[in-house]
């Protein structure tokens, strides 16, 4: 039996996936993320030896990662798990694993798993967005990951958001020490302390609490929504993709997917605006199928 495994080395849980060669799953397991880089090569190989123990096969390993990593170096960076920087992560889980992995940013796993058999499916070229504790993207183009020449394709989120009003500028103070990212507008807790306050965290209540009247949610909403709109105008004018998927946690919002392309047209430069905007069709299970996918290509 030939099997891909897939790894989603998330900040609190890490999850592998089974895949066999009809691209069925066959195993899932989660366990809880150690925070210290030797925990986790540990975690990885205890998590794929026991998975081949208990399918009885080996096979290909895919692993999606926080940030990327460096053509200079090979060390990862960029990596809000940041107990990752600066380790050799590829090598190490090569040497724990006794066989090559290839490793990925998450938001390109999120973006190979939707555009082979998800919301993306059958479109050429996908962009795909993660909005939660983080705000990323990912770009798929013929059925492969753009990684791009220093390995930055897709990190949408570290730009400023365009267009940005007086009451806007100059932005929030980022973790990654600039100011202004789309992250530090677009993230869950950045539109959770929009309706709530500094310290607020939880943003999926807002879209219950707006519709039964409460008016700091619906227009923290409509903010977050505008600035969804400007950013993603950015990405057509730059990329024009045959899609937009969003995953993360502020995916599941419903009013999205209808009010973000009906803002998106004043700030793209077209006279006809026809790119789809999607829901993750694997949810939060995207980004451990991109993985085990990561291979595909060859």
């Amino acid at each position: 039996m030939t099997l891909r495994f897939g790894i989603d080395l998330g900040g609190t849980k890490t999850e592998i996936v089974a895949l066999d060669a009809t691209g069925a799953v066959r195993l899932r397991q989660r366990a809880p993320t150690p925070p210290d880089y030797t925990g986790v090569i540990a975690l990885i190989g205890e998590l794929v030896e026991a998975a081949e123990a208990r399918l009885g096969a080996s096979g290909s390993v895919g692993i999606g990662i926080p940030g990327s990593l460096s053509p200079a170096t090979g060390l990862v960076r960029g990596a809000n798990s940041t107990w990752l920087n600066g380790g050799r992560l590829d090598r190490d889980i090569e040497a724990r694993l006794g066989r090559p992995v290839r490793l990925s940013n998450d938001a390109n796993c999120l973006a190979m798993s939707e555009a082979a058999d998800g919301a993306g499916a059958g479109f050429d070229t996908v962009f795909a967005v993660i909005l939660g504790t983080g705000v990323g993207a990912g770009i798929v183009s013929g059925g492969r990951v753009m990684e791009g020449r220093n390995r930055v394709a897709g990190e949408w989120g570290h730009n400023p958001l365009p267009w940005m009003t007086a009451s806007e500028h100059p932005g929030p103070v980022c973790w990654c020490g600039r100011r202004g990212c789309i992250e530090s507008f677009l993230c869950g807790p950045a539109l959770a302390a929009e309706a709530d306050g500094p310290g607020a965290r939880d943003a999926s209540v807002l879209p219950t609490r707006a519709a039964a009247g409460d008016g700091a949610a619906a227009a923290a909403l409509a903010r977050h929504t505008d600035r969804l709109a400007r950013a993603l105008a950015h990405v057509v004018n730059l990329l024009d993709p045959d899609c937009i998927v969003l995953g993360g946690g502020l995916s599941n919002m419903d009013h999205l997917y209808a009010e973000v392309p009906a803002r998106w047209g004043r700030w793209i430069f077209s006279d006809t605006v026809t790119t789809p905007l999607r829901r993750a069709w694997h949810g939060d299970s995207s980004g451990v199928l991109g993985a085990a996918r990561l291979w595909d290509a060859g």
